[in-house]
């Protein structure tokens, strides 16, 4: 039912515009910029009735107020974190749910990247917007949170089916396949998806949306208690038990910080 335009915005941001073909609906999420979705939503005759916001950092969030000026839309956050997002007018909460048109999103509280990450999960719609929690071969900075919530929201994307389109907000596949190789360089899976992610990126095309199936074989933040995984790290259990798969998360998180 939802229909997605993905927006390239600043250096390697992506907007979405979701459209509800049904009633007309439409969202922005996370606009770092006014004037691109403005303009697009535009051209294609659809009026913005509200702005999806993940989390308060300034390029998720810098084009809200003029977007809520020029078009009257409603702005849905976090409600904890409503000292931080601009003009925020629908205070979500953790397991809350959101209609846009006819589609339905869950809201998981993805903590980690800050104290007040949230995504959107249109399940019927195999959509999720995940902000900065998730990415194409990687994850977001753990800057506020901590390496056991971050590893708790990995666990939470990971429990979505696998089909689902991950709408993330930045282009950062190229760095992170070049990092993943070096905690799984015998993983087929992954040295494939490196080539189709180069192949993309040589045409100057997205290799976003990626899909929760493609995460679990390839990202080694997803990975992280994968027995193969763990013995490349130097662990030498014959299983990995949640106690060390956060270890090895946090070891990944922070060889990835240095790389």
């Amino acid at each position: 039912m939802l229909e997605v335009i993905q927006i390239p915005s600043l250096n390697d941001n992506y907007i979405y515009l979701a459209h509800c073909n049904e009633t007309g609906d439409t969202a922005v999420i996370d606009p770092a910029v006014a004037d691109l979705p403005l303009k697009i939503a535009s051209k294609n005759g659809w009026k913005i009735n509200y702005i999806l916001n993940t989390h308060h950092h300034y390029d998720h969030i810098g084009g809200n107020l003029e977007i809520k000026q020029q078009t009257g839309c409603k702005i849905v956050g976090y409600g904890d974190d409503a000292a931080r997002i601009n003009g925020i007018d629908i205070k979500l909460n953790a397991n809350d749910k959101f209609k846009l048109g006819n589609s339905t999103a869950d809201i998981l509280p993805l903590f980690g990247h800050t104290i007040g990450h949230i995504a959107y999960s249109f399940k019927d719609d195999n959509i999720l917007f995940s902000g900065d929690v998730v990415f194409p071969l990687g994850c977001g900075r753990v800057f506020e949170g901590t390496m056991a919530q971050m590893w708790h929201s990995i666990k939470i994307l990971r429990a979505l089916p696998d089909q689902t389109k991950i709408y993330c907000a930045h282009e950062y596949s190229q760095e992170n396949a070049r990092f993943a190789i070096t905690i799984e360089p015998d993983n087929i899976d992954l040295i494939k998806r490196i080539v189709e992610i180069d192949a993309l990126r040589q045409k100057s095309l997205p290799t976003v949306p990626s899909i929760i199936a493609e995460e679990i074989a390839t990202n080694p933040f997803f990975r992280a208690d994968n027995i193969n995984l763990a013995k490349n790290l130097g662990f030498n259990n014959s299983k990995v038990n949640d106690d060390d798969a956060l270890t090895i998360f946090s070891e990944i998180r922070q060889r990835k910080n240095k790389f």
